[in-house]
């Protein structure tokens, strides 16, 4: 396979994996295009590998920015903005960990908390919402806080031994 050929492989792998993740298409696939680019890109460049909209490209990069895995990078003479991303796969799962916790667990977690504290009205309805959903919420928020302690260790020996894990 020539590098064209796999890299397109990736871009378009990564986009379909980021469908699935609930981030959308064009994002994972601009996500892909910075994650193995030697060189910072501008969005001009996005635009033009990826067949996409300046709109679409833009949209896109202040989402990537906003979860902490692609940035501005200035380079001196060029008034383009260049973007590039996070290159260390551990710093990269890390980052997506904690924002996929902020954004996802935690709101569930929250609304698990005040379901499973409504007031028991005595009928069995109501002591299975209850027994449920405070079950629900235990496991919820015992992975939040495991994922927190791994997150939270930068570079640790359990956060390189799950990385090597998972691959």
């Amino acid at each position: 396979m020539e590098y064209k050929e796999a890299k397109d492989k990736f871009i378009g792998t990564w986009g379909a994996l980021g469908s699935l993740w609930g981030i959308n298409k064009a994002m994972a696939q601009i996500h892909a295009l910075l994650f193995i680019s030697p060189n910072p890109l501008s969005m001009e460049d996005i635009m033009e590998e990826l067949e996409i909209s300046r709109g679409n490209t833009s949209m896109n990069l202040r989402g990537l920015m906003d979860w902490g895995i692609v940035y501005k990078v200035n380079i001196p003479g060029e008034r383009k903005e260049f973007f590039s991303s996070e290159k260390d796969v551990t710093e990269l799962s890390r980052q997506i960990a904690k924002e996929r916790s902020r954004r996802e667990l935690q709101p569930t977690i929250k609304v698990l908390k005040e379901v499973s504290s409504i007031k028991d009205d005595g009928s069995e309805k109501t002591k299975e919402l209850i027994k449920q959903t405070k079950a629900m919420h235990e496991l919820a928020d015992t992975a939040d806080t495991m994922m927190n302690r791994i997150v939270n260790q930068e570079q640790n020996w359990i956060t390189k031994t799950l990385v090597k894990f998972l691959k």
